[in-house]
């Protein structure tokens, strides 16, 4: 059973109704697997958090449509319904034929789609609007619709009389405009439900009215008329590796953009992922290296900043040589300061720059990147796909050494990205390791290879598999300090 979740455009109610679906037909007892379209970070948090289990991302740019059909067979084999939210507008994407789009990726999964549609101020006018998505592409698999800010019976009427005179498709929902369900949101989107558990009843309070004002048999009718799959080919990977070092990762409000598959990946590699907690650790566990994600560390600039037995903790283990890989978030909190919204406060300090948050995007979308040599580490012959999306810039910067040259995108500074600081990459650019299958297994095999050790944390590991990973990159110098 499988169903895509999209919109007519942004903020019609696709995430609002896709958390309601998730959460309803979990009390249902069904298992749902949830899936976002796109890079987002955030959407997926509350679809987990609302279907009690781990949303993946499908994203064309980033993965490629072969690996991308491969994480949705392996995620979804378990559940009773596969729940797809699509991302922008149904037929929005970079693609000018529209093979990025959500459109193509329902028709990719053989996935019923759901239009949710904003109708508030609207009458007869819904129907040439759902005319022209149905008639856009014909084999469109736009099989019906919800309506969003709906006013009152009146309204309801007059849009289902439309759509029934002119469209011919079904009405599967009609919701009105209700404040307490309304979402808070951030400049990235969504407020990340890491940072605030007492967000948790608004998903409760969704789900109540999704039961109310959409017909779940007749949702649960329509997926389950998705034809079936092609049967997941075996994986030819090798097992996973028996735990040879310890990566610290920084799990906390201040960093909560995580893709599972990387996570995933860094075991698969032989990392025991040990979690921290930048707030409130006073110091780092015994770990062989570190890894910061992305996340808001501007909304926890006191309390980043009161911690600073643990910046300190975290500086000494750079300048001593610890392996860290830093992204957006984790860049701004290795830098010499964050300055927010009037305030400034120091950071870790170990990159020579400061950072400033501005109100505007200073990067946003995808990214293409090519090696520059200079990592000790990273290697991927050809582009290395990812995206980006911050507020932040750097400011002030003394001499920096960059791991990538940007193909596109902004990076650091328009035409770099992963600044280089002894054994630390702090980069604005997200990677997936669907995408970028060496991340992993090289930022693995360095920490397991660097000498001297840092902790006493005893490991094995295989120098001549670290060499295999890296003999095929030209350009690429390889050091163990």
């Amino acid at each position: 059973m499988r169903i895509t979740i999209s919109a007519s455009g942004r903020s019609s109610g696709k995430t609002t109704v896709s958390i309601g679906l998730c959460a309803a037909l979990k009390e249902q007892g069904l298992k749902v697997a949830p899936f976002k379209k796109g890079p987002d970070y955030i959407d997926p948090m509350w679809l987990s958090a609302a279907a009690g289990a781990q949303c993946h991302n499908l994203d064309f740019f980033m993965m490629g449509e072969e690996k991308l059909i491969k994480i949705f067979q392996s995620a979804s084999q378990n559940a009773n319904l596969n729940l797809i939210e699509g991302n922008m507008g149904f037929y929005d994407g970079l693609d000018i034929e529209g093979k990025d789009s959500t459109s193509y990726l329902s028709k990719l999964l053989k996935a019923p789609a759901i239009l949710v549609i904003d109708a508030g101020r609207m009458t007869r006018g819904i129907a040439p609007l759902i005319l022209g998505y149905q008639q856009f592409e014909p084999d469109n698999l736009i099989r019906g619709v919800i309506l969003n800010k709906v006013a009152g019976t009146r309204h309801e009427k007059k849009l289902k009389s439309a759509i029934a005179q002119y469209c011919g498709i079904e009405v599967l929902g009609v919701l009105p405009g209700l404040d307490e369900i309304e979402i808070k949101e951030r400049h990235l989107g969504l407020m990340p439900i890491k940072e605030d558990f007492r967000l948790m009843p608004v998903i409760e309070s969704i789900a109540v009215a999704v039961k109310k004002y959409v017909d779940l048999d007749a949702v649960l009718k329509l997926s389950a008329s998705a034809p079936p799959l092609p049967e997941l080919k075996q994986s030819n990977e090798y097992p996973a590796s028996p735990p040879t070092v310890r990566l610290g990762i920084a799990r906390d409000s201040a960093f909560t953009f995580y893709y599972p598959e990387n996570l995933s990946a860094l075991q698969q590699a032989g990392a025991e992922l040990i979690p921290f907690n930048t707030l409130i650790d006073s110091c780092l566990p015994e770990v062989d290296g570190l890894y910061f994600g992305g996340g808001f560390p501007e909304m926890f600039l006191e309390k980043l900043a009161e911690n600073k037995s643990l910046r300190e903790g975290i500086r000494t283990a750079i300048e001593q040589g610890m392996p860290v890989y830093a992204e957006c978030g984790g860049l701004m909190y290795l830098a010499r300061s964050i300055s927010y919204n009037g305030t400034t406060k120091e950071m870790v300090g170990v990159l020579p720059c400061d950072v400033r948050v501005y109100e505007k995007p200073q990067g946003h979308g995808y990214v293409t990147l090519q090696q520059t040599g200079k990592s000790d580490w990273f290697c991927f012959d050809g582009e290395i796909p990812g995206h980006e999306f911050h507020y932040s810039q750097i400011v002030n910067p003394g001499e920096l050494d960059f791991a990538f040259n940007l193909t596109r995108g902004k990076g650091v500074d328009g035409k770099h990205d992963g600044i280089i600081y002894k054994n630390v990459i702090a980069s604005y650019t997200h990677l997936h390791s669907v995408g970028v299958p060496q991340w992993a297994s090289q930022f693995v095999a360095f920490i397991g290879v660097r000498l001297p050790p840092i902790t006493p944390f005893k490991k094995e590991v295989d120098k001549e598999k670290y060499l295999l990973y890296n003999c095929n990159c030209s350009g690429s110098r390889f050091m163990v300090r």
